[in-house]
């Protein structure tokens, strides 16, 4: 097991910080838009706030996490609160394993964790899921935080470069990041993409 995945697999023992233990109010946001549609794949799902929001208002939902920590507390909350998620231990660069494809990729807090080499993988990984027309939603660290604590920082001009093709960056918005250690918020982007 990777430095990287043995990290996430630890901080799911007990909760992290940005287990904030609720969805993302950005995620609502878009699903209430109707942005967020069809079927979902949520990236990084960590305990699955996301997934089991966005399966509560109807989508088909299934969670990747490489913590499998992460995914035995998704799958509790699941069935604890009779929601139709499904959650798998999955590594997010290679998600064709899975096998079908979605409508809808979500990503919140992801996309930072990877090295700009990870990055083009990634890129490849998510075209195996996402059809032509397909939505991605990254929600990552920003460039304009301060400090060098907690994850690496991203630039508008690194999310363009990284889907330049085959991709249309329609939007990178600044939002705010919560995390309950901090008890405050850092800068981040929303960004939302087209699988062209």
């Amino acid at each position: 097991m990777s430095f990287k995945k043995s990290f996430f697999n630890l901080a799911y023992r007990g909760v992290p910080p940005w287990d904030t233990g609720k969805p993302n109010p950005e995620i609502v946001g878009l699903e209430e838009t109707g942005w967020i549609s069809g079927s979902v794949l949520d990236a990084g799902c960590g305990t699955g706030e996301n997934a089991l929001y966005l399966a509560s208002r109807g989508h088909e939902v299934w969670g990747v996490d490489a913590a499998i920590n992460a995914i035995r507390k998704a799958a509790k909350k699941a069935q604890d609160r009779g929601i139709p998620a499904r959650f798998l231990k999955a590594d997010a660069l290679e998600l064709g394993r899975l096998g079908r494809t979605f409508d809808t990729v979500v990503d919140c807090g992801l996309f930072h964790t990877f090295s700009d080499r990870e990055r083009e993988r990634y890129v490849e990984s998510l075209s195996a899921v996402l059809g032509h027309g397909g939505k991605l939603v990254i929600w990552c660290f920003s460039d304009q935080e301060a400090g060098a604590i907690g994850p690496r920082r991203v630039s508008q001009a690194e999310i363009r470069g990284t889907f330049a093709g085959g991709w249309t960056v329609l939007s990178i918005i600044p939002v705010r990041f919560e995390s309950i250690a901090r008890g405050d918020t850092a800068q981040a982007w929303l960004c939302q993409i087209i699988r062209e």
